[in-house]
C-alpha cells in the first residue's frame, strides 16, 4: 500500500463519520440561512434605490437620506456576520474540526 493510497482512505473514513457530517450540518445550518438573509437585505437595498428613490432620498438628518443610513448598514451587517460567524465556529465547529484533524494526524503518522 502506498502512501497516496493510505492517506485517501484515511481522509475517506474521516469523510464518512457520524462526526464529519455532524460538522457539515452545522456549518450548513448556520452558513445557508445567513446567506439567504444577507442576500434579501443586499437585494432589499438595491431594489429600493432603483425603484423607491422617494422613500431612499427621504433626509433623517441634514443630508443624510435613507439611502445613505440603509448603505453604511450593509457595512455594518457585514462585519456582524462575520463576528457572529467566528462566535458560532469558535463554540460549535472548531472543537468537532480539531477532533477530526488530531485523528488524521494519528493515522497518517
Amino acid at each position: 500500500m502506498t502512501t497516496r493510497e493510505h492517506d485517501t482512505s484515511v481522509y475517506e473514513q474521516v469523510q464518512a463519520s457520524s462526526e464529519f457530517q455532524e460538522l457539515k450540518r452545522r456549518f450548513r445550518a448556520w452558513t445557508f440561512p445567513m446567506t439567504v438573509a444577507f442576500l434579501a437585505w443586499y437585494l432589499l437595498y438595491v431594489v429600493l434605490s432603483a425603484w423607491a428613490r422617494d422613500f431612499m432620498g427621504i433626509k433623517l438628518l441634514g443630508n443624510i437620506n435613507v439611502a445613505l443610513v440603509f448603505g453604511l448598514l450593509q457595512f455594518v451587517s457585514t462585519f456582524w456576520i462575520a463576528w457572529a460567524y467566528a462566535r458560532h465556529a469558535e463554540k460549535k465547529l472548531d472543537p468537532i474540526a480539531d477532533k477530526l484533524r488530531h485523528e488524521v494526524e494519528e493515522k497518517t503518522q
